[in-house]
């Protein structure tokens, strides 16, 4: 099993949007990326200069209902 890494916000959102995410788009405490055919909401963390922990890197993959290897494949 490969392991995950933690990840500049600009690598999250690159990711996100192969698989069909469009935003970052403002509001709340975080920018959100948004599925246009699935209406599925994903909140982004950016911190200046902090990079997205492994932790919440592991909900997002869990929240899209892909795999560890998918991630890491985009």
């Amino acid at each position: 099993m490969t392991r995950l890494t933690p990840l500049k916000p600009g690598d999250v959102i690159r990711k996100l949007r192969k698989l069909g995410f469009v935003g970052p788009f403002p509001g709340g405490k975080h920018p959100r990326m948004v599925h246009p055919q699935t209406g599925q909401i994903i909140p982004v963390p950016m911190h200046k200069g902090r990079d997205v922990s492994v932790g919440l890197i592991r909900e997002i993959i869990q929240e899209l209902g892909i795999s560890r290897e998918d991630w890491i494949k985009l």
